[in-house]
């Protein structure tokens, strides 16, 4: 069974899995089923979080990737 939604290994973006093949944030093609955790960033130049994981545009993520 198809995951519903992947994860890029390099920037942490949550993406549909009918979206692109690659990450439509950085464009890395290492993406990933195996996942956990969920963080919202609306205002990542505001955000403890979004700092922390070096994070600069708004969108969904992962907390850890495997």
């Amino acid at each position: 069974m198809m995951a519903d939604r992947l994860v890029c290994r390099d920037c942490h973006r949550v993406q549909d899995a009918d979206e692109e093949e690659a990450c439509v944030a950085c464009g890395s093609t290492s993406l990933t089923e195996d996942w956990a955790g969920y963080v919202v960033i609306a205002h990542p130049e505001e955000s403890e979080i979004a700092s922390e994981m070096e994070v600069t545009e708004p969108g969904q993520y992962a907390l850890k990737v495997r």
